[in-house]
């Protein structure tokens, strides 16, 4: 056993889930409703789960994809091909638990899904948030490459107030 000082210390773990075939290419209003109902009701348990655990509190749940999607679609539109065209600049993701406000939808879209019309997340300042949720100073957290010490968030990111409980 040990001697000296007590430590509390809290358990971190990081996990990540995929689920896969989400990059469709047609037969969209189909598919994407079997794929959505099969993420949503895990997400949602696992969610609950966690609350009714005590557990939410202390875990951070990120649910997002690869990249953002617009109302546009590639080739010819039809009713089973529409919505899927990819768009890097406006990603939306859904966060719930350790440190986040529940309940709030943060930032939005022109009615096309292509320019951010208000309150737009740098991924600068995503890291940054999520760097101050797991305690760490985004500002301090360097590595070496190169023997140039670099941040994660660059000469960027600002921690998103807004949204944390």
């Amino acid at each position: 056993m040990p001697t000296g000082k007590a430590s509390c210390r809290k358990r971190r773990a990081l996990y990540q889930l995929y689920h896969l075939g989400w990059d469709q290419h047609g037969n969209l209003p189909n598919d994407i409703r079997t794929l959505a109902k099969s993420s949503d009701q895990a997400s949602a348990a696992l969610v609950k789960d966690l609350k009714q655990r005590g557990l939410l509190d202390d875990t951070l749940v990120i649910w997002g994809g690869e990249f953002g999607r617009t109302s546009f679609s590639q080739g010819k539109l039809t009713p089973e091909n529409y919505g899927r065209d990819h768009h890097p600049r406006c990603f939306s993701i859904w966060m719930a638990g350790g440190g986040i406000k529940s309940g709030l939808t943060y930032g939005q879209t022109d009615d096309f899904s292509y320019n951010i019309v208000r309150d737009g997340v740098h991924v600068h300042d995503f890291q940054a948030t999520l760097l101050h949720l797991m305690g760490i100073n985004h500002e301090q957290l360097t590595f070496k490459h190169q023997g140039r010490r670099y941040r994660l968030t660059d000469v960027h990111g600002k921690v998103v107030k807004d949204i944390l409980a």
